[in-house]
This record gives C-alpha cells, structure tokens and sequence, in this order.
C-alpha cells in the first residue's frame, strides 16, 4: 500500500485528490495539509510513502517544505511529488535541487497523476514531458564546464554515460532500454551504477547532474531519445 499526504492550501483540490486517490487500491491517503508546515509536521508524524505537495501555499511553500523534508530523510524516506498549476522553469529546477522525485502539472489527466505517485513511489524521476524538454533546452544553451577540470563523470563506462545522457533527457528504463538494444534489468543494473558512483540520491539527482554536467550539449541531435 502506497500511503501518501496531500498539500494544498485549496480545501477543493485536497478533496478533488482524495477522490482520485479513494478508487485505487494501491494507494491511501493518510492526511492532508493546508500549508507547508503541516505537511512537513504531517510527514514527520505519518511517514507516508509520498508526499503530494503544491509549491504556493501559505506558511511555507512546497519548495522549502521540500528541502526541510528530504534534509530529515534519514527519519523519513518520504519521496516528494510536486504538483502545481505554475510550471515556470525557476520552479521547477528548485524543487528539483531541493530533492523532488517529480515535478506534474494540476491539468494533468488523473490517470497520469495516479501513475506518477506510483513511479515516485517505486524510486523513479518523474517530469511532464513538456517540462522535460524545456529543461533540455535551458541547459544546452548554457556555457560547458571548464574542460580544464576533471569530469566528475570520468569513472563511468562508455555504456553508463551512454545510459546517464538518456536519463538526462527524461528517458525511463524501458525507452533507454529500446534505445541502446538493452534488457530494462540491465540498464537498470547500470542506473545502480551510475547513482553509486556519482553519489547520487536518485534518478532526479542523475537528471540534474547531466544537465549541470553539460552532457547533453554534445551529440544532442544524434542521440536516440526526441
């Protein structure tokens, strides 16, 4: 059972999401919050699997609840999902930098949104397509690392850095997998991998480190995911 808390300063949308939520059933919602203090409070007491938070609320908002939450991890291994009608760019790289597993839009099919709280559950990065493509374009118009510095990523294999530039565009373990004539076991073996090396909390960690790294600057119009 995936036990998850629900943030949002708008009593309608917390109940709209309880009756998403009240059908499936995998998934149980075990408190709601109306500002990022209780759901930080909320968390700390319940310790669901997901926490389902807005960014705007009053008190404190999403993204700093999100940093509050995951720098108490060790106490709670609550994954966030942000879940919000604003998708400006700055909000979506600082929630992500705060630790967010994924980042959806409220217009988003419920079918869509139910799905995301399971993949985030399960330890999967989790981006709206349409913001995944505009972190792509932000991040390669970007000047590249100092080439002069060693590349962080030096240790990895040519099939990991392989595997790393398609996590960075947004690719799950079954497009990557398509993509390079792989199992999804192993290039999940390699996501593993990858994460340990680098020292990496997660996939969305892996996601933001190519982006920062400039790793999908080169090749870009060759490599196999759009």
């Amino acid at each position: 059972m995936i036990r998850i808390v629900i943030a949002d300063d708008q009593p309608l949308v917390r109940a709209g999401l309880r009756l998403m939520f009240q059908p499936e059933p995998d998934v149980e919602v075990v408190g709601e919050a109306a500002d990022g203090r209780q759901a930080v409070d909320l968390v700390q007491s319940l310790r669901p699997d997901v926490a389902v938070l807005d960014i705007r609320m009053p008190v404190m908002d999403g993204l700093r609840a999100t940093s509050e939450l995951l720098q108490r991890r060790p106490a709670s291994q609550t994954r966030v999902l942000i879940l919000t009608t604003f998708d400006d760019d700055q909000y979506v790289y600082r929630a992500l930098r705060a630790g967010a597993s994924g980042f959806l839009l409220k217009d988003a099919p419920p079918e869509q949104i139910v799905s995301g709280v399971r993949m985030v559950a399960a330890g999967d990065a989790l981006l709206a397509p349409a913001i995944t493509k505009r972190l792509i374009a932000d991040f390669t118009s970007r000047t590249r690392p100092d080439p002069g510095r060693p590349a962080p990523w030096a240790e990895l294999t040519v099939r990991e850095l392989e595997v790393l530039r398609l996590l960075g565009r947004g690719g799950s373990n079954a497009e990557i997998a398509a993509a390079l004539h792989l199992g999804e076991s192993t290039v999940k073996t390699h996501v593993g991998h990858i994460l340990m090396r680098l020292q990496l909390r997660d996939r969305v960690q892996a996601v933001v480190f190519a982006h920062e790294q400039g790793l999908l600057i080169e090749d870009l119009r060759d490599a196999p995911l759009g």
